[in-house]
């Protein structure tokens, strides 16, 4: 199968943490951001996980590491990365993920959750996210932000229940 871009490829994965937190430091230091420490351990604990993660499991990683990770210091970690477009959230299941493109500016985008594995894929698709605002004016709305999940079972899992009813 094809893909428009690459973020529409399942395979397709931000990179390893510290090529992400790498990537996330040129951009902080091109747009005047401090990465501290914990904001790059957060980040990287992200990107490694290559899946969603939620709030506390992050805390309780991060809790091995770093004496002051307590609740509200994972939390001004995730709203920097958020506010400046590093990470995503994945407002139905409660979690994040690392942007496969922590570079470029803030963008929306639609994500396919499987509700088996609790994977998500990052569907870059521009012509999604304008047909959405487009609609939303045409009825007098004027969007602000966009969030889209779709959740099903993903290709890998699908394969997995067909394998096992075979």
């Amino acid at each position: 199968m094809s893909h428009d871009h690459a973020c529409t490829d399942p395979s397709h994965h931000v990179h390893d943490g510290d090529a992400f937190v790498h990537e996330v430091e040129r951009a902080c230091e091109q747009r005047g951001l401090r990465l501290t420490p914990i904001r790059a351990h957060a980040l990287r604990l992200i990107a490694d996980a290559g899946r969603p993660v939620k709030a506390y499991e992050l805390l309780d990683q991060m809790k091995a590491t770093h004496d002051a990770a307590a609740p509200p210091t994972v939390y001004r970690a995730l709203d920097f990365l958020l506010e400046h477009g590093f990470i995503h959230k994945l407002a139905s299941i409660n979690a994040f993920v690392g942007c496969h493109h922590p570079g470029s500016a803030q963008h929306a985008v639609p994500f396919l959750i499987c509700d088996r594995c609790q994977s998500a894929t990052e569907l870059e698709d521009e012509r999604i996210v304008e047909t959405l605002d487009r609609r939303a004016r045409e009825l007098g709305f004027t969007p602000q932000a966009q969030t889209l999940e779709v959740h099903g079972v993903c290709a890998a899992c699908a394969a997995e229940e067909r394998q096992a009813s075979a």
